[in-house]
């Protein structure tokens, strides 16, 4: 028997459960991507908002998906039922689709984007907690790697998308909006149809925690949200990727550009990184990632040059295609069965905070001292970063759970 064959042999297949998941997150994120691409643009020029409301509306709607993380991803844990969660989530979402194009006031889009990110709160936590539940230990990275390549698909489809629309229709903001939300009721019929709740694992049967069973989660876990927590404060919002976008000359119509770019990238990466991480393990990726965020952080700080600001959004996506499948796989290495929504619950909501002091301190050193002391900044974190990463646990097969 050949090397190969043992290997085909010995390693499961990823399950249906994970690829259904990864093709729902994918047409939600289409769905928000052509919103989203346009809407900053459509508050200041359709509703005639300033750009501190369109940075208060983001910033609320981050701070409201953040909070609701956590507490979605431990009520998954005590009513043991991740899909009924994940469906009331992406289906908030869905519902908040067409209120965009109906709106005629800021508090109407306000409203809207709150619905949204509510429902992306409620279903983050139990969707990964249930990609962990039905994924074998041995397979979880190229599981987490295949959503997050699937997810990112929307990222670079959803821009594109937009512009073709824009173009088509002569700049109908209310034209793409609607189209949009036929991506979004498709995700959520997939997810209701189609996507099955396990069995319960021998770690689900274990009686219902409560809210005061998540201090009790293992140190492992702790560490892995906080040393998470660090990693995400050495990368902040893509936003300011695109403002460095204008700066180094792209015109107006193809900044864009830049997260198509990023998004293929880290899209292309992720599911293969997953691969590798479940051979060779996962705290190696992790430092190359943070080099490539090192390189990236130091060209977009010093570099005039259309060609190599390319050159960083491409090392921009390769430090997300190697470090955000990892690092929700590491999640599920640490948690138990029965913990794991609130342990994912826990991660979004430090990581989430993280971004939020992340940019910022970003916003703040931009306005300050430019383009160049953001970036600066960022590189030092990562480096930083790297100190951290000893703390990891070296393998998943190193860890058990009673």
């Amino acid at each position: 028997m050949t090397l190969a064959s043992q290997r085909s042999r010995s390693a499961p297949s990823i399950p249906g459960t994970v690829w259904l998941l990864g093709f729902v997150s994918m047409l939600m994120d289409i769905s928000s991507e052509m919103v989203q691409t346009l809407l900053p643009l459509y508050l200041v020029s359709g509703l005639g908002a300033s750009a501190a409301m369109v940075g208060l509306i983001e910033g609320l709607s981050v701070a409201v998906a953040t909070v609701t993380k956590f507490f979605s991803g431990a009520f998954s844990d005590i009513t043991r039922n991740r899909k009924h969660l994940a469906t009331l989530g992406y289906g908030l979402a869905a519902l908040s689709k067409p209120l965009i194009p109906l709106a005629d006031s800021l508090t109407m889009v306000a409203g809207a984007k709150f619905l949204d990110r509510v429902g992306k709160g409620i279903r983050g936590a139990p969707r990964d907690a249930l990609i962990a539940d039905v994924t074998p230990p041995e397979i979880r990275g190229a599981s987490f790697g295949l959503r997050k390549s699937l997810d990112t698909v929307g990222g670079f489809v959803g821009p594109l998308v937009a512009i073709g629309l824009m173009l088509a229709t002569g700049g109908s903001f209310t034209t793409v909006f609607w189209i949009a939300v036929v991506p979004a009721f498709l995700a959520v019929f997939l997810l209701a149809v189609a996507v099955r709740e396990p069995k319960a694992s021998e770690g689900m049967r274990k009686p219902a925690p409560g809210f005061k069973d998540i201090a009790l989660l293992a140190p492992a876990v702790w560490l892995v949200i906080a040393v998470s927590s660090v990693l995400t404060l050495a990368r902040f919002s893509e936003a300011f990727l695109l403002l460095r976008a204008g700066e180094v000359g792209f015109s107006l119509a193809w900044i864009p550009i830049t997260m198509v770019i990023m998004h293929l990238v880290y899209g292309l990466a992720a599911y293969p990184v997953g691969i590798l991480s479940d051979r060779v393990g996962r705290r190696g990726l992790l430092a190359v990632s943070l080099v490539f965020l090192v390189a990236a952080d130091l060209l977009l700080a010093t570099t005039e040059s259309v060609g190599f600001f390319l050159v960083a959004i491409v090392l921009w996506g390769l430090h997300m295609g190697f470090s955000q499948g990892i690092l929700a796989t590491l999640v599920a290495d640490t948690a138990p069965a029965n913990l794991r929504g609130s342990a994912f619950g826990l991660f979004n909501l430090t990581t989430g905070a993280a971004v939020v002091v992340a940019n910022l301190a970003a916003g703040l050193l931009w306005d300050g001292y430019g383009a160049a002391a953001t970036f600066v900044m960022g590189a030092i974190f990562s480096a930083a970063a790297l100190l951290a990463l000893p703390l990891l646990p070296r393998s998943n097969r190193n860890i058990h759970h009673p």
